[in-house]
């Protein structure tokens, strides 16, 4: 199968499916990652896509699409939908994962609804949470006990971000190790991540 993750800055699809990628990049599906932004304001674009390239290539990622949208300023028009349907057309994607739509961050709002307009033919199409991700009701798990070290080995790649949670004493290995307990326990397996389906062919 062919998977396409989207996220709108560097290191969101590592944490709201990176360890499902791991995993099926194990079973020998084919990943591609398209990232529209390259987060200059977390930290310097060259530093974060540096970091982008390595944790695609810890992915085994057979495609990274980098885009060249401002960070926190993405527009939703006809041309972040066309950059999306590129990809879905490049990556030959048969599932494709992005950030849920309620959510404080302006950018994954944004990057949300021109993904669903995008994947309007898409049979397997996926949402994924991440720490600014609001009123999240998972009703599909992917058990990732056995990639947990991985996935935070792959979070670790971005080392520019893994103190900037904005939380007093938490970094981002220790949200996403909770996060991975949490709806492991609603799954019923030890850790786990979790997406809604906007649509899932079975």
């Amino acid at each position: 199968m062919n998977i396409l993750a989207i996220g709108a800055h560097p290191d969101d699809i590592e944490f709201g499916c990176g360890g499902a990628l791991l995993k099926y990049a194990k079973l020998k599906n084919n990943i591609y990652l398209l990232v529209l932004t390259k987060g200059e304001i977390g930290a310097p674009s060259a530093v974060r896509k540096r970091e982008q390239e390595q944790s695609a290539k810890f992915l085994k990622a057979k495609g990274l699409f980098m885009a060249n949208f401002k960070d926190t300023a993405i527009a939703l028009n006809k041309i972040l939908i066309s950059r999306i349907e590129k990809a879905i057309a490049d990556s030959g994607a048969e599932l494709v994962l992005f950030n849920y739509s309620s959510d404080i961050h302006q950018d994954h709002r944004v990057l949300s609804e021109a993904a669903i307009s995008a994947t309007r033919y898409v049979k397997k199409v996926l949402f994924y949470e991440v720490p600014t991700t609001k009123n999240f009701e998972p009703d599909v798990f992917v058990d990732i006990g056995e990639v947990l070290f991985e996935k935070l080995e792959l979070l670790k790649i971005h080392r520019s971000q893994v103190n900037r949670t904005r939380v007093p004493g938490l970094n981002i290995l220790e949200s996403a190790t909770s996060c991975a307990n949490f709806r492991g326990f609603q799954g019923r397996v030890k850790y786990a991540e979790g997406f809604k389906a906007l649509r899932y062919m079975l």
